[in-house]
């Protein structure tokens, strides 16, 4: 850790004012210089603590970086994550009012939801994929807190890896699923398509990332729980998306999933 006890507060309270606020900060690897990851995930957990205390709960967390791409932009070897909340949790073929986020983008991914517990340091994609119930198409709302999505490492963490959102469309046992690594995934905005990509594109296989994902947490002395979802990463490019926009993706084997934004 290179910040002090004070500075954490301070980088913990501009992050939840940036966000309550809908209005982003200058980079907090600018602000505080010397922010270290270490810190950041620090910032990260200070603030979940805050929402937990005001009534959220925990329904899973999301895997970032999990792209080549995405990784040599930032200059690192590894993913991120953060948490997903039960407000953060929104309705497939529902309605989002864009208002509530500072710049947002959106993600195609396929969620997993677990029936039994996974616990580091050594979970391997077996035992994810032994652990998981089902799977379903989703469509992950991600924002950033920091102006123009200027970011490090440091600043993603920080802000709970740019989570904001999830909208899941219908579970497929995980025994009727094909290879999560050759499901393929298109995105449309307004009826477009914007992007395509497979599961290979995150780390290889979906799973993997959910093993980083326990494995890494182990540090933090957390396990994935039994009815935990997890967002392993984008499938595609992520695109902004506004107010009067319907978003859609259609998952090979797993169906669509839907969203718009007012």
């Amino acid at each position: 850790m290179t910040l002090t006890g004070p500075q954490c507060e301070e980088a913990c309270r501009l992050l939840r004012e940036a966000e309550r606020r809908v209005a982003p900060i200058d980079p907090l690897s600018e602000l505080l210089p010397g922010l270290e990851v270490a810190d950041a995930y620090a910032v990260q957990q200070g603030n979940i603590a805050r929402r937990l205390s005001a009534g959220a709960t925990v329904v899973g967390h999301k895997v970032g970086l999990t792209a080549a791409a995405m990784q040599q932009l930032l200059g690192v070897d590894e993913p991120d994550f953060g948490h997903l909340l039960d407000d953060m949790v929104h309705r497939d073929g529902g309605t989002v009012p864009a208002a509530r986020y500072c710049l947002p983008r959106i993600e195609p991914e396929i969620c997993f939801r677990l029936a039994r517990p996974l616990r580091g340091p050594d979970v391997t994609v077996e035992d994810v994929l032994e652990a998981t119930e089902a799977v379903a198409p989703a469509l992950e709302i991600v924002d950033s807190r920091i102006r123009d999505w200027k970011i490090t490492l440091a600043d993603t963490v920080a802000d709970n890896a740019s989570a904001a959102g999830l909208v899941c469309g219908p579970w497929t046992p995980l025994g009727d699923a094909p290879d999560l690594a050759t499901v393929t995934a298109e995105l449309l905005v307004d009826g477009e398509a914007v992007a395509t990509g497979s599961g290979k594109e995150v780390l290889g296989h979906p799973a993997a990332a959910v093993a980083w994902l326990a494995n890494t947490l182990a540090a933090f002395g957390t396990a994935l729980e039994p009815g935990h979802v997890v967002l392993p990463g984008t499938m595609t490019t992520a695109p902004f998306v506004s107010a009067g926009q319907r978003i859609e993706a259609r998952f090979s084997a797993l169906g669509p999933v839907s969203v718009t934004f007012v």
